[in-house]
């Protein structure tokens, strides 16, 4: 079934390293650059480039709705139209809404991660089947070796940023002091 949540796990650089280490173990140091290339790399890159573009046009649909909703609302206040209050409420908590899922789920942080660790990707690619950048003048099997590290260290870090990006708790002395003053206000 094409399109169901089960092909899109299947088709995670994640499910792929799992299904790799469930297939048929290879033999130590006997993975070819090409084969690296197009069971490690490749998968890697779409779906970098994948979530790069989903998470961009997340950020700006969901940005480019608060910036005019935001902009809106003042606006049909100061209208005398029958019902305007329904209308600017309902449009106010959208504004809130999804400035609120922008807060949890960092859209923006995660498009610019994703998008970077692409670019490091196939630049690191681009270096290794040139011969250039870190790569030049280095024997093949060096090259390879380095190749690999470099790409895995990139994975990593951009797991570990994620992590961080969807893990990182708002500034709470901020919040308790805004809702302490609140709180004294009433």
């Amino acid at each position: 079934m094409e399109g169901t949540k089960d092909d899109s796990k299947k088709t995670s650089p994640n499910n792929i390293k799992e299904c790799a280490l469930h297939e048929t173990p290879r033999g130590y140091g006997t993975m070819s650059p090409e084969e690296y290339i197009t069971e490690r790399v490749n998968p890697f890159f779409e779906w970098y480039d994948k979530k790069a573009k989903r998470f961009k046009k997340l950020y700006l649909w969901m940005r480019s709705i608060t910036v005019v909703g935001g902009a809106v609302v003042p606006v049909l206040i100061n209208l005398q139209i029958n019902k305007i209050e329904i209308v600017t409420t309902l449009l106010s908590v959208l504004v809130i809404v999804f400035i609120s899922l922008e807060s949890v789920f960092h859209f923006r942080e995660q498009w610019k991660n994703y998008r970077t660790t692409y670019q490091l990707l196939s630049q690191e690619y681009f270096n290794y089947v040139t011969a250039d950048g870190p790569y030049r003048a280095l024997e093949e099997q060096e090259a390879f070796l380095n190749f690999v590290e470099r790409v895995e260290s990139a994975i990593s870090a951009e797991s570990t940023t994620t992590l961080n990006v969807l893990t990182t708790q708002p500034n709470n002395k901020k919040i308790e002091s805004q809702m302490i003053k609140g709180v004294k206000k009433s």
